[in-house]
């Protein structure tokens, strides 16, 4: 596919996305097309807006999550494709890796690629990844893989997977109690651009099932980094899972624990001891 010059409209794309039916999709293999986004400058008052909201402190090296954001109106445009074989509505972000290879700061312009991989069963349904790069000068600077799940079609006889861990298991390691109010998914959507009506309002939450607006799961990632910032090596893997939603509003344990030369995330309701999010931090070579 061509290299857009400026990224899509997420307006335009969850417009389309909205329109489109399963009756619209092409069949069932993933789209083999590239999206490619030309060098683009980094707005500083965005990454302020962006840290302020995810907990990060603002300074000249960018948020390990930020470029994510920027990646993701890329990934939108793709799972909008005709011949995407899921719709964009109903697909569950279930997992996200991010490796920062390098510092990426401010003042530097950063080229974008997007394409989708690895389509394969799940014991839920199906699942597929997105993978991003961002590039500094044509070199490798970040890459993303996010991991969705489209639900149903479960084999005869497969087992629904297992279940998300002891309700009331405690986060381990060291732990720091968060408040999430119920507007951060508004503040999040307006710096990532991801809309997605069940992060709105408890109102359009509940037009999807859920008994009120939930966290974003990069909101949440991005917030449990924030409480290792200042320890975390210069190139580093986060690799994450998302477990039970983040209703809105509460409060959320933060739980790391230093493993080696890594770390183990464990994030959990402090009222239900549900678990939200569980991970690792691990060095990149």
């Amino acid at each position: 596919m061509p290299t857009l010059t400026s990224p899509p409209s997420l307006t335009a794309l969850y417009a389309r996305a909205a329109a489109t039916t399963p009756l619209h999709r092409g069949g069932g293999d993933l789209p083999d097309s590239v999206y490619e986004l030309a060098p683009q400058p980094i707005d500083p008052g965005h990454v302020a807006g962006y840290a302020r909201v995810c907990g990060f402190r603002y300074g000249a090296v960018l948020p390990p999550t930020y470029l994510h954001v920027l990646a993701f109106g890329l990934q939108v445009a793709l799972m909008s494709e005709r011949g995407f074989p899921f719709p964009l509505v109903g697909l569950v972000h279930v997992a996200n890796s991010i490796t920062v290879h390098r510092p990426v700061t401010v003042d530097e312009q950063v080229s974008f690629t997007v394409r989708a991989a690895n389509l394969r069963p799940h014991p839920a349904g199906t699942q597929l990844d997105l993978l991003s790069e961002g590039a500094v000068d044509g070199q490798r600077v970040w890459s993303g893989r996010s991991t969705y799940l489209r639900r149903g079609g479960r084999p005869p006889g497969r087992p629904a997977g297992p279940k998300p861990g002891n309700a009331l298991e405690p986060p381990a390691g060291a732990v720091s109690q968060v408040r999430v109010p119920a507007d951060i998914g508004r503040r999040y959507a307006a710096v990532s651009g991801d809309r997605n009506p069940i992060h709105l309002s408890a109102l359009s939450a509940k037009l999807f099932g859920f008994p009120s607006a939930i966290a974003h799961g990069m909101w949440l990632k991005a917030r449990t980094l924030a409480m290792l910032e200042g320890r975390l090596p210069e190139r580093f893997t986060v690799d994450v899972s998302f477990k039970t939603p983040v209703l809105l509003p509460t409060t959320v344990a933060i739980g790391s624990t230093r493993t080696g030369a890594g770390w183990t995330l464990d994030v959990r309701g402090v009222e239900s001891g549900k678990p939200h999010l569980a991970g690792t931090v691990s060095g990149a070579s």
